[in-house]
């Protein structure tokens, strides 16, 4: 017979406590080291909790609508090796909302809270809450909060989010048909829009369906949120990266015995801090009537991952050089592949990068990635006649791709934020200004 063993809640970042909303395995389970045991959920973020090691689960000590932090005892587990030990195991942070803010292939994904400026409606006539019921809702604790002050029993709302997740949105789509007088609340009727078409495709031809990950599910709605929400401008500028890409190969060559590969999204993390120190209104988010303006800088940058992409976010980049920016890119981007991203990789984002430069396009409208303001995007490198006051030659110039929150920013602002980026890509001395 194997130890038995306690499951503690490991340490879920900046969240004090999260609601758990799935339970995974039940008593009796046999489970493995890394196996997902249950889903817990902040307003910000969803977490798959992985097991420490593998045995069989004797007792699950938690239940769907418990309120956990960091230490409480998620089960009991009868360890199959009485000599190895269950330290706690980190979250598997590939399960947390991710937004993508660029076009179909690049995007991000920082989880975010629920934006500001959504609008409220008035309170509508609601039976009595059955707070049993409620309480076992899909839903967030911001939307819970919201149902509350609207009076709405959650146990009565149609969740579109993944899984049933119950949205403000569907609150509101709620509240609206109860307003009308309709129980069942068309989807699109909180814009006041038409129906999905709803299309039998295999009428026309041969199909195939596949399931959306969780990554791409979870991100949907904050991509339509984000789209909707924010009017987004794109200015659109090139930069020569000449002399750049010369010194970025020299520098590989000087540091690959230290396996340290230098690509230019490091060199494009400084360059964009710096351009965020002249221009604050582009590292600020949104607080109702107010500018909150960050002291910090905060870079995140989309990672291909097989189940989606993810952003990742460099803290303080404006205090790091190139090669620790690199050598920390580089880490994040291999434990995104991995799934083994923490929450924390992934928050406090102030600004985010979202480059196609290794496959290909001219230029882009990225996403904006709420509740930031802005986001660069980056397209593949290209040679191209450039006239040098006597003649043409050959440079090789950079489309940037930089959307902008048009209520924050305005469009001659993020034409000069883009002419210092460029100012700086040629010629990176000018950083150390």
């Amino acid at each position: 017979m194997g130890a038995i063993k306690e499951v503690f809640l490991p340490d879920i970042g900046d969240f004090k406590t999260v609601d758990v909303i799935e339970i995974l395995v039940k008593a009796g389970d046999t489970v493995v080291a890394e196996q997902s045991l249950i889903t817990v959920e902040s307003d910000k973020a969803t977490m798959e909790i992985p097991s420490p090691g593998t045995g069989v689960v004797k007792e699950l000590r938690v239940k769907i609508g418990d309120k956990v932090s960091q230490g409480t005892v998620i089960l009991i587990l009868e360890a199959s090796d009485a000599a190895a030990p269950l330290p706690p195991a980190a979250p598997k942070a590939a399960s947390a909302p991710m937004e993508r803010p660029g076009a179909p292939i690049a995007a991000s994904s920082v989880p975010t809270p629920a934006f500001d400026s959504v609008p409220t409606l008035p309170p509508a006539p609601a039976p009595a809450t059955d707070s049993a019921t409620s309480n076992t809702a899909h839903a967030s604790p911001s939307v819970r909060k919201f149902s509350r002050e609207l009076g709405v029993d959650l146990a009565g709302v149609v969740g579109t989010g993944p899984k049933g997740r119950i949205l403000q949105t569907d609150v509101q789509t709620h509240v609206k048909a109860a307003m009308a007088g309709d129980g069942a609340p068309a989807i699109g009727a909180g814009f006041n829009l038409l129906p999905w078409p709803k299309v039998d495709f295999a009428k026309f031809g041969p199909i195939e369906t596949q399931p959306l990950s969780r990554i791409k599910k979870i991100s949907g709605a904050n991509l339509a949120r984000n789209w909707v929400m924010i009017p987004h401008v794109t200015n659109n500028d090139e930069a020569d990266i000449t002399e750049l890409e010369a010194f970025r190969v020299q520098l590989n060559k000087e540091n690959e015995k230290a396996g340290v590969k230098v690509t230019l999204l490091a060199f494009l993390m400084k360059a964009s801090a710096v351009a965020l120190k002249r221009y604050p209104e582009f590292n600020a988010s949104l607080d109702g009537d107010n500018l909150v303006l960050k002291q910090y800088y905060n870079i995140g940058f989309a990672a291909d991952t097989p189940n989606g992409l993810v952003v990742p976010v460099v803290k303080d980049a404006d205090r790091k050089g190139i090669l620790e920016i690199a050598r920390e890119t580089t880490t994040l981007a291999a434990a995104a592949r991995e799934g083994k991203l923490k929450p924390a990789d992934m928050q406090g984002g102030t600004f985010s990068i979202s480059s196609l430069g290794g496959i290909g396009g001219t230029h882009f409208t990225p996403i904006i990635n709420a509740p930031e303001v802005a986001i660069l995007g980056v397209s593949k490198a290209a040679m191209q006649p450039v006239w040098d006051g006597k003649q043409f030659a050959p440079r090789l110039m950079a489309p940037l791709s930089l959307s902008f929150d048009h209520r924050v920013v305005d469009g001659a602002a993020a034409a000069r934020f883009n002419v210092v980026l460029v100012q700086l890509l040629a010629d990176m001395r000018r950083t150390l200004l």
